[in-house]
């Protein structure tokens, strides 16, 4: 996460190549055994950093513009969010559903290892000593508490018949309002875009089975990709 500027082998940028590629080619040299499985599940582990950045197609291995290791990473976590909805929509016909999630921000797994101390506490992720510090309400968790929602993704009934929806918390996320996008920075056109932002319906609801019927937010959709992009990486 955040890891300086560095690419591998084939010239594409590390974080990139690691947690989204890698993830790609992983999965397609499984499609047959998914597609037999009779019901398998994908869980792509995204997180809030998606908010940092949208996939930058015109450059996303950064060979035309200045590196930016936080941008890097929200690349990539768009990148993951995105891949699990066009893999739904390609398998859920053959009975393979997809989903993508948000952990919690989870200290001490090594994750963090290119930051600082200071950027760590600016994060407020530790103490003014260097203690993680651990308030589940806040998506300050455990590693076994992090691990909770992609467990819940692979194996709840709730999500039976469901996919391409974005988690957290052991539940679908909510539906981020208009408000909510100015609070968290969506609205805000990144320098690459030349085309109107995808935007979120209001009143879009699914029901996962084993919650009283009650209507629930279908997955965050993400302001910052543009519509006409996120078409075109489906096909």
């Amino acid at each position: 996460m955040a890891c300086p500027l560095a690419r591998d082998s084939r010239g594409y940028e590390s974080q990139f190549a690691t947690n989204h590629l890698g993830h790609f080619q992983l999965v397609a040299r499984l499609w047959p055994a998914l597609r037999q499985a009779n019901g398998a599940r994908v869980v792509s582990v995204s997180s809030w950093g998606h908010r940092r950045s949208p996939i930058v197609f015109e450059d996303p291995n950064f060979e035309r513009r200045d590196y930016d290791r936080w941008s890097a990473y929200g690349q990539l976590k768009t990148a993951n969010i995105l891949f699990a909805l066009a893999l739904d929509e390609r398998g859920k016909a053959e009975g393979v559903r997809a989903f993508s999630l948000h952990p919690g921000s989870i200290v001490g797994t090594g994750l963090g290892k290119h930051l600082s101390r200071e950027e760590l506490r600016v994060l407020a992720v530790i103490d003014e000593n260097g203690t993680p510090i651990l308030d589940p309400a806040k998506n300050l968790k455990t590693v076994e508490q992090g691990a909770a929602t992609s467990v819940w993704c692979a194996t709840s009934r709730q999500l039976d018949g469901m996919g391409g929806v974005y988690c957290e918390n052991c539940d679908i996320a909510p539906l981020v309002s208009r408000a909510g996008e100015e609070a968290c920075g969506l609205s805000r056109r990144h320098p690459y875009e030349d085309s109107p932002r995808a935007g979120v319906a209001d009143d879009s609801t699914r029901k996962p089975r084993g919650n009283g019927g009650a209507a629930v937010p279908v997955a965050m959709m993400l302001a910052t990709i543009s519509r006409p992009r996120w078409r075109s990486a489906k096909r």
